[in-house]
């Protein structure tokens, strides 16, 4: 039953991420990064996610979003996963400012006192740690490159990628994350179009950031085994500007703060975030796991697989509990072959964001959540 006219699918807000000295003490349960995008792409998997399992405990459920896949339609070449998005539903994206990194880099010039790049020798000492990979307001001559959060250079470290380079990449990988792609099939995942308010929109930024003729042209004719591919989305722009930006109201830029809260919705959730958990827990209560961490998405995930029942899912992630080491295995090597091959020849310089070693399984009863309200 496809979903007919124009529906909300989710939206959020955030504008921060995780310094990499606290990474490897997320354990799965604090997000690593809750820029708006990024958040609102968690959210988008974690209804999938609540689709599938729906779908999966009631044979007689209809989804507006997802369908089981015909037995044909699953082979090696076209993946395994049980269920597709429908054909013929399109995702489209809104963000009231350009993505952070790359395809923001003529805006942000634009908006110095001074436009002239900054030299290399010039940038942050922190940044030397970490070769090859800027933080987003370093060095203007350098474009069409792979940028981390955060941009000022007296915030804290991080390997957080710049959501202009988590985009592209979402170009090839397609919205979907690791645990909802080993249920869905990737083919319809993909974003149709980015629509940019005119103000953050750079068509030569966008282009170089995002196009088939920019960065990306390297793997702009790839298809890989799995249904993937390199589907480029098209960058749209409308006159609204979003009630609350920046530009709602003359504001002084000395005026305007950033902050540490992060909003997430979709017809299953509602949550606050503070520092990538649940605002009004304590940062050692359990309790405190967004539904949207990772955690508790690989927990719904393996509720999925096993209330269908799919021993040849299971039988691949049965001999261990790590979520890190079931990326490594076989159920996962299409899609580690496409990011590989994106990082290699057009992402140049991602380094990845490890440490986070955590293990999942259907006992996660501990975090439970007991008082947040869901919707």
């Amino acid at each position: 039953m496809p979903l007919f006219g124009v529906k909300l699918i989710d939206h959020s807000t955030g504008m921060k991420c995780l310094p990499i000295d606290q990474v490897a003490q997320a354990k799965g349960a604090t997000l690593h990064d809750w820029h708006a995008e990024v958040v609102a792409l968690r959210a988008f998997n974690h209804l999938l996610l609540h689709e599938c399992l729906e779908l999966a405990t009631s044979p007689t459920s209809i989804s507006p979003i997802i369908r089981r896949r015909e037995t044909n339609e699953i082979s090696e070449l076209h993946g395994l996963q049980p269920f597709a998005i429908h054909d013929g539903l399109q995702l489209h994206t809104y963000s009231s400012e350009a993505p952070c990194g790359d395809a923001s880099m003529e805006l942000l010039m634009e908006a110095q006192v001074d436009a002239t790049p900054w030299p290399i020798d010039q940038l942050h000492s922190a940044s030397k740690k970490f070769p090859g990979l800027l933080r987003g307001r370093e060095s203007f001559a350098e474009l069409g490159i792979v940028r981390r959060k955060p941009a000022r250079a007296d915030s804290p470290q991080t390997l957080s990628k710049s959501c202009s380079d988590k985009l592209a990449m979402k170009q090839c990988t397609s919205l979907l994350s690791s645990c909802t792609s080993m249920l869905i099939n990737p083919a319809n995942a993909y974003i149709e179009s980015l629509i940019l308010p005119k103000s953050q929109h750079v068509a030569q930024a966008c282009d170089r950031s995002f196009g088939p003729h920019g960065r990306m042209k390297p793997v702009a004719n790839y298809q890989w085994s799995g249904g993937y591919t390199f589907r480029p989305f098209k960058v749209r722009i409308t006159e609204h500007e979003f009630a609350y930006s920046r530009r709602s109201k003359p504001t002084s830029s000395k005026e305007l703060r950033t902050s540490n809260v992060a909003a997430v919705y979709n017809s299953r959730l509602q949550e606050a975030l503070v520092v990538g958990r649940l605002q009004g827990r304590q940062k050692t209560d359990l309790r405190a796991a967004s539904a949207i961490c990772s955690k508790r998405m690989w927990k719904t995930a393996l509720q999925v697989l096993a209330a269908l029942g799919t021993p040849r899912l299971l039988q691949q992630i049965s001999e261990s509990s790590h979520v890190r080491r079931w990326k490594e295995c076989g159920l996962f090597a299409d899609r580690q072959e496409v990011k590989a091959d994106v990082r290699a020849k057009a992402l140049e310089g991602w380094i990845r964001n490890v440490g986070d070693d955590f293990e999942a399984d259907l006992e996660f009863d501990a975090l439970e959540r007991t008082s947040s309200p869901s919707y």
